[in-house]
């Protein structure tokens, strides 16, 4: 079941590609490809929860010698997770995209990302995650592009430079790794690594892969690519990479940091800390700034990403819970408030705080929309958001991380401010044209549907923490205990 998430996008892609001058049908697939994914992933969440981590060997050839595709309780929460919010945005995007984006490749490129990501959550070796992370970039760059405005040539560009730059450090990366270790096999190289005389070698090689990933995951100081570029496609492409293309980076971080280079964890956790801190605070006071709704929220991927690398660097067992569950949380969050933000421009034409106002008095439902998830990512009870930032926390305090602990909390007032300051000037305040006092543009319900969803699923996160958490530490314990990846993956062979 584990290489269906890889081959329905790639099927479904293919076969939209038929369909190019009929719109409607090309919807329909869409809606259908990730209705279907969506389901086989809930199976297998299932089934690795009662059963444990699944293997499969590509062509029967035994690890480490072929390609291994692995799911453990980890993958599978990314793979259910990221398919829903697929699910979810293959309905917005019928009316969230326009005909140009449509007639040009919308559909079968949301496709071979998905493709992508999936790829990236089960592979066992590091050559095919490096296969999949090129599949998702050359994917998410023609969407960035397409439609082919100026800011988005613009942001495109700055995208792919930094992306390419991250995929060669990637690709020198597994060179050094293979010259070092002889397999690329990651359940291999777990234990060869450990066998490897010079531990200098290995700390550089790992130092490596943390620039890399970091750059993909816009971490401090490789982010600056990601404010410049994320706001400048459709708000529904938006949605998708703040969704999946980031989380993917900070997924292979936390993989690799647990699995391959967790005996060097005072030198490179360090690192990992304090670009943390780095990241959380640079990423509010660049949110705060902001009057664009977009780029305001662009910031604050970076600065939620901080507090998931948080908790990679306490490397607690509860912290990695807590970076699990932070995850979940800011996928279904963050993806509420960009969709959201669409549906307020669709009503007022503009993403600028200080043209827009008055959507309270006239909106109150969509203004909930935005409510609901923005308190959830300020970190107010009983929203998940507060219960990610409180598992952090009590992870830092017994990691007597005093600091990082302060500047979390620092940043979560902070991010409060900046939430209150959007709602203010959209929501709140009068609007400056009186015109959209009486203003009458309606929302189609193929957005209205899927945001309602995402926000409700966004509140039962939180009310339901304690048991989703207790998962998160189920799949930080596996994540903690390589031994039983290595076993599942190698099986005789060790």
């Amino acid at each position: 079941m584990i290489i269906y998430p890889i081959l329905i996008p790639l099927l479904f892609a293919i076969i939209i590609v038929f369909f190019w001058e009929n719109q409607r049908v090309k919807r329909a697939l869409s809606i259908i490809s990730t209705g279907l994914l969506m389901v086989v992933n809930i199976n297998i969440f299932l089934l690795v929860y009662r059963e444990g981590i699944q293997v499969v060997q590509v062509g029967d050839w035994p690890a480490p010698f072929g390609i291994s595709l692995v799911v453990d309780l980890f993958s599978a929460i990314m793979l259910l997770t990221t398919s829903i919010v697929a699910f979810l945005l293959a309905i917005y995007s019928v009316s969230g995209i326009d005909l140009a984006r449509r007639k040009y490749g919308y559909f079968p490129l949301f496709q071979f990302l998905l493709m992508g990501v999936n790829g990236s959550l089960v592979t066992g070796d590091l050559f095919n995650l490096y296969v999949w992370f090129e599949v998702m970039l050359m994917s998410s760059f023609v969407l960035i592009a397409l439609g082919g405005e100026r800011t988005q040539i613009e942001g495109a560009v700055k995208y792919v430079i930094l992306n390419l730059l991250a995929s060669t450090l990637f690709l020198s990366a597994i060179g050094l790794t293979y010259n070092l270790a002889g397999t690329l096999n990651m359940a291999d190289l777990a234990l060869r690594l450990q066998a490897v005389q010079s531990s200098g070698q290995v700390t550089v090689i790992a130092v490596l892969f943390l620039v890399a990933f970091g750059i993909k995951s816009a971490i401090f100081p490789l982010f600056f690519w990601l404010p410049a570029s994320y706001h400048t496609p459709p708000v529904t492409v938006t949605a998708l990479f703040s969704a999946l293309l980031t989380k993917v980076g900070m997924y292979t971080l936390i993989r690799f940091f647990t699995l391959l280079f967790p005996f060097e964890s005072e030198y490179t956790h360090t690192i990992i800390l304090i670009s943390a801190g780095f990241t959380m605070l640079t990423g509010v006071l660049g949110a705060a700034s902001q009057t664009d709704i977009r780029r305001l929220l662009s910031f604050h991927i970076i600065s939620q990403i901080g507090y998931i690398f948080m908790g990679l660097g306490l490397f607690t067992e509860y912290a990695i819970a807590a970076s699990i569950y932070f995850l979940v949380h800011i996928i279904l969050a963050k993806t509420a408030l960009f969709l959201s933000a669409g549906m307020v421009e669709s009503i007022q034409g503009s993403f600028d705080l200080k043209k827009l106002g008055g959507l309270y008095k006239n909106r109150v439902g969509l203004s909930m929309l935005f409510l609901l998830p923005a308190l959830s990512v300020a970190g107010l009870p009983p929203f998940s958001g507060f219960f990610a930032k409180l598992g952090l926390i009590i992870a830092g305090l017994e990691s007597k991380q005093y600091f990082i602990i302060g500047l979390a909390l620092v940043v979560s007032l902070m991010t409060l401010f900046s939430m209150t300051k959007v709602w203010n000037e959209a929501y709140w305040k009068p609007p400056k044209d009186p015109k959209y006092l009486d203003q009458h543009n309606q929302v189609s319900v193929w957005r209205w549907v899927p945001v309602i969803i995402i926000v409700v699923l966004s509140v039962l996160l939180g009310l339901l923490a304690n048991p989703i958490f207790e998962v998160c530490q189920m799949a930080a314990a596996q994540l903690m205990d390589p031994t039983q990846y290595i076993r599942a993956v190698l099986g005789a062979v060790r």
